[in-house]
């Protein structure tokens, strides 16, 4: 018998009359329940798990909504055994992601049976919260899943929330609502979200040139306490960030490394987990002498605001009133504009502030409008789902500011906005920028010795680019290696090179060494000479 067909669920289903032939029997079509009721009342009770983002951001999330007064917790790292239970109640045909995911939510319940708790108790005392939204891929049906799965794990019931990433701080109405969807809450959120991209992006820049090994990793976990004790006691948070600041500059480096710099692109998730959903494709980068350039959580958030920028502007200019769903026919366009403006620039101001309070150099969000344009001729703006225009605009970037060495794009097998669309407009665009060293992986959950072999040939390109790159530009310099060693060794850790048109750090370092000294060497003539 299918387990999908369920006995009527309304009484006008149960009414109906029987059908003309008795042999013929009504289908009766599931029904998902959908169980969401979280009230206030549970919040002192409840815990809310959560998972999904980077490891960084996933634990200060948890710190951050405890502050606001839930109980939270971050589910680990999915792993491959998380896989397994995934697929194992799972349907057939899924993204990772939500094998992943789903997988390492049913590990973790079955570990708190394991510790003696009961089905029903799991059921009313967690709550899994879940982004969801609509588009051309399997996404918006990520949800459904989830419940499909976890009823048939034995969790019938559990519930589970969606942040729709499109509802803005409209998420929910009503009364006594367990979780509050107000600007409070997003602010703390996107202000976690934020100082976890910042701390990763600092460490992937000091990891692969550390003298001693392992002590990037030490420095984070003691970065990760400070900011979470910040994150619970909010007003010592900008304290928190600079104890982060010193801690990492304590780190013994050698900038002069030549290592080829890899930026990591491709689907949200698979971009941004490091663990087995991915390969530990960041830390196999590193291990074969690379540095990689992440991308940052909050970039998706700007890329969002974007989006309702553009989509308000192009309404505004329709010859009439549009009355559709996210028409503007009952709306002031011109607030929203403001609205959407400011919260672009809130988002950039915060970052900054982060980043000088850190004392990092040299570090900016991305320019959403700069990467609209430079996609738009080979992926329409209008075309939505996944990334969008986002990877195809970010191969381009890095071929015209020489950012980096290699793009690696890394996607779940069958990713439709990924691999089906994005890579096909890549074959064209490294035929316009032949210099650009790009690979397209895509994950399965198996044979991850497949993906890291192809990077691995990619990876030997790049490495001999960068050292190309850093034996000209010291050649340019007039520099000799001990002595660009000695400028650089008197830097801070987080000092970062902001000369551009050059990928490799080593290189960058050299190249803003010479620059310094030629500066120095011009003024100093100059004020010989009105002297003389």
């Amino acid at each position: 018998m299918n387990k999908w067909i369920r006995t009527p669920h309304t009484a006008r289903d149960a009414a109906a009359p029987p059908a003309a032939d008795p042999a013929v029997r009504p289908a009766n079509h599931w029904f998902d329940a959908n169980p969401q009721i979280f009230t206030r009342r549970e919040r002192l009770s409840t815990t809310l798990l959560f998972g999904g983002l980077s490891a960084a951001a996933d634990t200060l999330l948890s710190a951050a909504l405890e502050g606001l007064g839930y109980k939270a917790r971050a589910l680990d790292t999915p792993d491959f055994a998380s896989l397994h239970i995934g697929r194992e109640f799972g349907n057939r045909g899924q993204c990772n992601p939500t094998y992943f995911t789903v997988g390492n939510l049913v590990k973790y319940l079955h570990s708190l049976e394991a510790q003696g708790r009961s089905k029903t108790e799991i059921i009313r005392d967690f709550v899994f919260v879940t982004a969801g939204a609509c588009g051309p891929c399997r996404f918006g049906n990520y949800v459904t899943e989830y419940r499909k799965a976890l009823r048939d794990a034995g969790f019938e019931g559990f519930r589970v929330l969606v942040f729709d990433n499109n509802g803005g701080i409209k998420q929910a109405s009503g009364d006594d609502l367990g979780l509050e969807f107000n600007a409070h809450f997003f602010l703390t959120v996107l202000g976690a979200i934020l100082v976890a991209d910042v701390l990763n992006v600092a460490t992937y820049r000091i990891r692969p040139y550390e003298l001693s090994p392992g002590a990037t990793d030490a420095a984070f976990e003691q970065c990760m306490a400070m900011l979470c004790a910040g994150f619970r006691q909010p007003r010592t948070l900008f304290g928190a960030l600079r104890r982060v600041g010193r801690t990492l500059n304590a780190i013994e480096i050698d900038r002069l490394r030549v290592k080829p710099k890899v930026a990591l692109i491709g689907e949200f998730w698979a971009m941004t987990t490091e663990g087995d959903g991915n390969y530990h494709l960041h830390r196999f980068l590193e291990q074969e002498g690379a540095e990689v350039e992440v991308q940052m959580v909050s970039s998706w958030i700007l890329y969002i605001i974007w989006q309702n920028l553009w989509d308000t502007r192009r309404r505004m200019k329709l010859p009439a009133a549009d009355h559709a769903r996210m028409g503007l026919g009952n709306q002031d366009a011109r607030r929203k504009l403001i609205m959407y403006t400011l919260g672009d620039r809130a988002l950039r101001l915060f970052h900054r502030l982060v980043v000088f309070s850190m004392g990092m150099k040299n570090h900016a969000m991305p320019n959403m409008n700069e990467l609209a344009k430079l996609g738009h001729d080979h992926y329409d703006n209008h075309l939505r789902g996944g990334e969008g225009h986002l990877e195809v605009a970010k191969v381009i970037q890095s071929a015209k500011e020489r950012s980096a060495h290699l793009v690696v794009s890394v996607k779940p097998f069958g990713c439709l906005p990924s691999s089906g669309i994005s890579d096909g407009v890549q074959s064209h665009v490294t035929e316009l920028y032949p210099e650009v060293i790009f690979c397209s992986v895509e994950t399965t959950g198996d044979a991850p010795v497949m993906v890291q072999s192809r990077v691995q040939m990619q990876l030997f390109k790049a490495r001999g680019l960068a050292q190309a790159e850093f034996d000209r530009v010291l050649s340019e310099s007039g520099l000799d290696l001990k002595t660009a060693r000695a400028a650089v060794k008197r830097r801070h850790t987080l000092d970062y090179p902001s000369v551009t048109g050059i990928a490799g750090t080593a290189a960058r370092f050299v190249a803003e060494i010479s620059l310094w000294r030629r500066l120095v060497a011009r003024l100093s003539r100059a004020f010989a000479s009105s002297r003389g």
